[in-house]
């Protein structure tokens, strides 16, 4: 039987168009998530940039340079998963030691297991945005904002039911 991912973009990229961020930067926080990021600052209307990580260990990571420009600008880091926030907040870090106006964090799914939440209360961060493709708390995290997935379920079961194509789900930028 044949299926499709189906993607939590249209949602994400959705919430940031609200917001109107001027001078925006999207930030892969690691050389893996690059091409994620790159299809968000398209169609966000950012730049790319690149954060420089190396895992030294399991429970380890160096991170080195940005790779692109992130002074003065406003900055969504972006990745798929947050587990333990390691690799996210040292990111989000970086970014502001470099002299980011704003940092934003967005992921789809919020796994947020040992010092996720820790990590995530003291990241220099205005925001952090994941969906509800896996129950969160919010407690504690009042920078905190979930974003529904369920009109995206609903439109690709009802495009299922009725026979109708899945790829606009993959394509539009709402």
């Amino acid at each position: 039987m044949p299926v499709d991912h189906l993607y939590a973009s249209p949602v994400l990229v959705r919430h940031f168009k609200e917001q109107r961020l001027e001078d925006l930067t999207v930030v892969a926080p690691d050389v893996g998530s690059s091409k994620m990021a790159r299809g968000y600052a398209n169609r966000l209307g950012g730049d790319l940039a690149i954060v420089d990580k190396r895992r030294i260990s399991a429970e380890e990571i160096e991170i080195g340079a940005v790779i692109g420009d992130v002074k003065d600008r406003n900055v969504l880091l972006i990745d798929d998963m947050i587990s333990t926030a390691g690799s996210i907040t040292e990111a989000a870090r970086t970014c502001a030691e470099a002299g980011a106006k704003s940092v934003r964090i967005a992921a789809t799914h919020g796994v947020l297991c040992g010092p996720a939440r820790e990590r995530l209360r003291a990241a220099p961060v205005e925001e952090i945005v994941l969906t509800d493709t896996i129950p969160i708390d919010t407690t504690g995290l009042p920078s905190l904002r979930v974003l529904r997935t369920a009109p995206l379920l609903a439109e690709a079961i009802m495009r299922v039911h009725t026979e109708q194509s899945l790829s606009v789900l993959f394509s539009r930028s709402p």
